[in-house]
């Protein structure tokens, strides 16, 4: 999918976004929580770099639980990042964050990152290499041994599991009260427009972005989450 068209079908539903998600919010907030577990060893004063953060969830758990952390948002849907920058102001950590429109390559050169999240971001670049040149440009704004929080929808989709899985997902979303038609066109995108890759190949693509071997974290369903710190030698 091109980045025009992903940006267009994100603009489009900024306004609702979380309250559309609001019945499934166990899912992130288990995610968060384990995110936190692993941020905890972090600078009082880090600076987080947050990729593709949409409406901002997880900056409004993280600034929560680390009073001290400061946040630098790179999103490229404008509406998304609008709604993101309105709830940082409701929460009172407007000061505390910096909003990017744009994608990584086009963010200001900066200091060091202590630490960067990607969530659902990278399963939007189809191209093997093109995904692990993302987790590369990721590496390059970390210090060494700064932590990445990544987290995809992954699974081998050739595989009997992956469809007993998908049934259970489709009727989670359905529980969830996702329209019929979105989670129809769920099923049509994975795989085509969602690049669905075996866990331990979303594991690699990270260590060849210049990471250590991925830890996996957290799973609820089709999402997997690792972490892993930046090589010194990126």
């Amino acid at each position: 999918m091109e980045r025009k068209e992903l940006e267009a079908i994100f603009d489009q539903q900024a306004a609702t976004y979380d309250q559309q998600w609001n019945k499934l919010a166990p899912v992130k907030d288990a995610m968060h929580l384990l995110i936190g577990a692993v941020f905890s060893s972090l600078p009082k004063d880090a600076r987080v770099l947050c990729i593709g953060a949409g409406t901002g969830a997880e900056i409004l758990y993280l600034s929560q639980r680390f009073t001290g952390h400061n946040f630098t948002v790179v999103e490229p849907s404008i509406a998304m990042l609008d709604v993101c920058r309105r709830q940082a102001e409701e929460h009172g950590i407007a000061s505390r964050c910096e909003f990017h429109h744009g994608y990584l390559d086009s963010l200001a050169p900066s200091a060091p990152f202590d630490a960067a999240t990607s969530l659902l971001v990278s399963q939007f670049i189809l191209e093997p290499e093109e995904r692990s040149a993302f987790f590369r440009a990721i590496a390059k704004r970390l210090r060494p041994g700064g932590y990445l929080a990544s987290a995809d929808l992954a699974s081998d989709i050739e595989s009997p599991a992956y469809h007993c899985l998908l049934d259970t997902w489709v009727r989670m979303l359905s529980a969830g009260e996702v329209p019929a038609d979105m989670v129809e066109r769920f099923r049509t995108m994975y795989g085509r427009d969602v690049a669905v890759t075996p866990p331990e190949g979303v594991s690699a693509l990270i260590e060849s972005g210049g990471f250590s071997t991925p830890v996996p974290f957290y799973q609820a369903g089709l999402v997997h989450a690792w972490y892993a710190t930046r090589l010194k030698d990126v």
